[in-house]
């Protein structure tokens, strides 16, 4: 069942003019919740709402009494840094916030002189983190990702038989989440060389990025309870971009038995700004299995999943490496690929990592998996675009990468477009790598 509503219309236009331009990731049919201050200040971080190349300082539309009394409670949640008390309210708050943002900043607002001096330019500002991430679990969601990875170590049966019947996932570290624009050092590691008898520890040599897309979590669930497939949408706040490196050369010596460690604990990116759940309903699409796959158990099936339980979100991933920066060369882009190829919906993830009694919280966070698509074009890491590493990518200016090199930007972008709704996007997710440290 659709729930589209008058947020949603083609139709609105915002007195923050740059909202309006057809090409802003922003316009009024999106508002994003993000946590900002202004750049180089010993301001306190607080909320805001992306408009535009604007941000709607939300503790400054309340101090001007812009807000109707029915959400200023919830406004006030919104404006509080990080933004776990304002992801917590029921769906209900959340989105009469939305619909009071939407009338403030339409282009017949009567006080538009009062709230312009809400307005914050984007460019002025710096990000933290959203929310205060308390647990994160990353996911395999995507088949063509768990099937060219799987076949480059096990050609002759690529994916393991318990990925058509669940979810694979594992629980992550949140001390090295971090908000696009912060970079890091290339992690150092044990590295076996095959033809060694020793380990060697060193820099590792086949950086990699994963593009995936990031799940925040609204209201949660008590210990020993579970949040049944029917009713996911409640506990979703909204979906930002997510770069989750990995080491390859380390992850492959170190993850047997017990899977990935220090090959991925050292660095997730994730972008500033949230796109709530309510801005993504005019892209909800079915979902459905490849025929002759297993059914979901019930737990992990209902009739609405079949309905609207994707969302049609592309996801961009582009390199400018420190040559091309040097030389004023745009990104070059490695792979698009959209999230209704993933395997596993958005509400299976949920009721998944529930359906034991494990108690999700507000702000935490659940990453896709690398968001991988059937072509060649689609392939959302370096481990699968050059079949690790035996094929280099050509870039523009003569460069070639199998792995990342020091001074690679990898930038991640994702839209929504289509069907007869104004655009939206999620801003950047942008991080740089960084020569390893050097003891």
């Amino acid at each position: 069942m659709s729930k589209i509503n008058k947020s949603h219309a083609a139709s609105l236009i915002s007195w923050v003019t740059s909202a309006n331009d057809g090409v802003t990731d922003f316009p009024i049919q999106n508002l994003p919740h993000g946590v900002f201050r202004r750049a180089g200040s010993d301001e306190t971080f607080r909320g805001g709402v992306a408009i535009g190349d604007q941000i709607l300082d939300i503790r400054a539309t309340l101090d001007r009494h812009l807000f109707p009394s029915d959400v200023i409670e919830t406004a006030t949640a919104a404006a509080r840094a990080p933004l776990n008390d304002f992801m917590a309210l029921p769906r209900s708050h959340r989105s009469a916030l939305r619909a009071a943002l939407s009338t403030l900043l339409s282009s017949d607002f009567p006080r538009r002189t009062d709230a312009i001096e809400c307005l914050v330019p984007q460019s002025d500002a710096e990000y933290a983190l959203p929310a205060r991430i308390g647990n994160f679990s990353d996911f395999y969601s995507s088949l063509s990702h768990a099937t060219n990875v799987g076949a480059l170590f096990r050609p002759d049966n690529p994916v393991l038989p318990n990925y058509r019947w669940l979810p694979v996932g594992y629980n992550g570290r949140t001390s090295s989440i971090r908000v696009s624009g912060e970079n890091f050092r290339r992690p150092v590691g044990q590295i076996k060389n095959p033809n060694l008898d020793v380990p060697e520890f060193a820099p590792c040599r086949r950086l990699d990025y994963e593009a995936e897309l990031g799940l925040l979590i609204a209201e949660g669930n008590e210990l020993g309870s579970a949040i049944d497939i029917t009713v996911t949408d409640a506990h979703v706040f909204g979906f930002c971009l997510l770069n989750d490196w990995s080491a390859r050369d380390i992850q492959s010596w170190e993850y047997q038995p017990l899977g990935p460690f220090l090959a991925k604990s050292f660095f997730t990116s994730v972008s500033p700004w949230i796109v709530t759940l309510e801005a993504l309903e005019p892209w909800r699409t079915g979902w459905a299995r490849p025929e002759g796959d297993p059914a979901p158990l019930p737990h992990l099936w209902s009739a609405e999943l079949a309905e609207r339980g994707s969302i049609d979100i592309r996801v961009e991933t582009l390199l400018q490496t420190a040559r091309m920066r040097a030389n004023g060369e745009a990104p070059v882009r490695l792979s698009i690929s959209r999230y209704p190829d993933a395997y596993w919906a958005m509400s299976q993830l949920v009721a998944h990592q529930t359906s034991n009694g494990t108690n999700l919280c507000p702000g935490d966070l659940l990453g896709s998996g690398t968001l991988s698509g059937p072509d060649a074009s689609t392939r959302a890491c370096l481990l699968e675009l050059t079949e690790g590493g035996k094929k280099p990518v050509a870039l523009p200016n003569g460069e070639t990468r199998s792995f990342l090199e020091d001074g690679d930007t990898v930038i991640m972008r994702a839209s929504c477009e289509g069907g007869g709704y104004v655009r939206i996007g999620f801003g950047e997710c942008t991080t740089t790598v960084l020569p390893a440290h050097q003891s």
